[in-house]
């Protein structure tokens, strides 16, 4: 019996690129082929060459079908079976290739906002709810509109067999959050587009909009990040600690490079106010979550582990981010002799300025 596919894939919208999907019916015993699509419909093509390519790349089960149905999610190729332009996943690919022997690894922390009707989900109709303080990771009443979503769209990413860690409410009120990872660099990608295509799918059954901005309302209210958690091989190894300043000091050469690539929306979401740090500043800490990076407090005890990027938007691409976190890192690192010598030097005179930042910490976790 023949069974479907549904063919997923990110489309050339500005400043955001957004998800598409169509399904086709595949014979059964055959793997889903590659497809096409019209891209003058999704700003990926002119009308008087409008053809585009859908090329098959991950596969997991369809949790909100039958249990012979797919998911299946494709980087865009030109008619001329070249990576689109709007084909980040490509050059992560080969980022990923240059620099695998550090065997980066990444998990990303999801946060997004529910929306119906133009305001948060259960928000009231006039004025706002009560301020920020009871609903991050909260319980009860009806200050945690949403949770029937959330609990529908965790089912479905683990029937889905994806490597869904975690969920939880965020500081806004109709604002919440779940975690994807530890995956390489391009697995980390393909998995979080596909746990996002199941939320915006599922949301769709209640009447929702999931929004990704990453200042959905303005004001004296929390913006929306995908803080991302990465380490290497050397990170997460015994005496890993000069390796994880080491990536912070790489990471504070290339401010202007990462947050241009963060998502659109960083300056209004970074303003150092709501647990971020100034966008056009960097700084790191250990459990400082006021600061550009975080290196978690049971890091810094064990002296190895990862460090969490706390810049990037709730709307950015995970291709690119991971991307460049390996790149900025890893090249670093690879640098000449003389260069990591002189990482390691400066690293050690800023590790213990690091842990001094630390104890300014605010209380209120996101």
């Amino acid at each position: 019996m023949a069974y479907q596919a549904e063919y997923i894939w990110i489309d050339g919208t500005e400043p955001t690129h957004e998800l598409r999907s169509k399904t086709k019916i595949v014979a059964d015993g055959q793997q889903p082929p590659m497809w096409g699509f019209d891209g003058s419909s999704t700003n990926q093509a002119t009308g008087d060459h409008s053809d585009c390519v859908l090329r098959p790349v991950f596969t997991c089960p369809d949790p909100l079908r039958g249990p012979k149905d797919v998911l299946v999610l494709c980087e865009v190729l030109t008619a001329d079976l070249e990576p689109h332009p709007t084909n980040n996943r490509a050059h992560c690919v080969a980022t990923a290739a240059k620099y695998a022997r550090f065997e980066p690894l990444f998990g990303i922390e999801q946060e997004y906002t529910f929306f119906q009707d133009g305001r948060p989900y259960g928000w009231p109709e006039d004025g706002f709810p009560a301020p920020q303080g009871p609903y991050y990771c909260g319980v009860g009443g009806q200050k945690m509109p949403g949770r029937d979503i959330v609990e529908a769209h965790t089912v479905a990413c683990l029937r889905a067999g994806l490597s869904l860690e975690g969920t939880n409410a965020e500081v806004m009120m109709g604002q919440w959050e779940y975690q994807v990872g530890v995956l390489d660099p391009v697995a980390m990608g393909d998995q979080l587009w596909v746990a996002r295509w199941l939320l915006k799918r599922i949301a769709e059954e209640y009447g929702v909009e999931v929004s990704l901005a990453a200042k959905p309302v303005r004001g004296d209210w929390n913006g929306a990040g995908a803080h991302t958690n990465f380490s290497t091989k050397q990170m997460r190894a015994a005496g890993g600690w000069d390796h994880i300043i080491a990536a912070c000091e790489a990471l504070s050469t290339r401010v202007k490079e990462h947050i241009a690539a963060y998502g659109d929306g960083i300056t209004e979401r970074l303003t150092g106010a709501h647990e971020t740090a100034p966008y056009h500043t960097f700084s790191y800490g250990v459990s400082h979550r006021g600061a550009s990076v975080r290196i978690p407090a049971g890091v810094a005890r064990e002296k190895r582990g990862y460090l969490e990027d706390r810049r990037p938007n709730a709307n950015v691409d995970p291709y690119v981010v991971t991307a460049l976190m390996v790149e900025t890192v890893c090249g670093a690192a690879a640098a000449t002799p003389k260069a990591r010598s002189s990482a390691k030097k400066v690293a050690a005179k800023r590790a213990p300025a690091s842990r001094a930042v630390a104890k300014k910490a605010p209380a209120k976790r996101r």
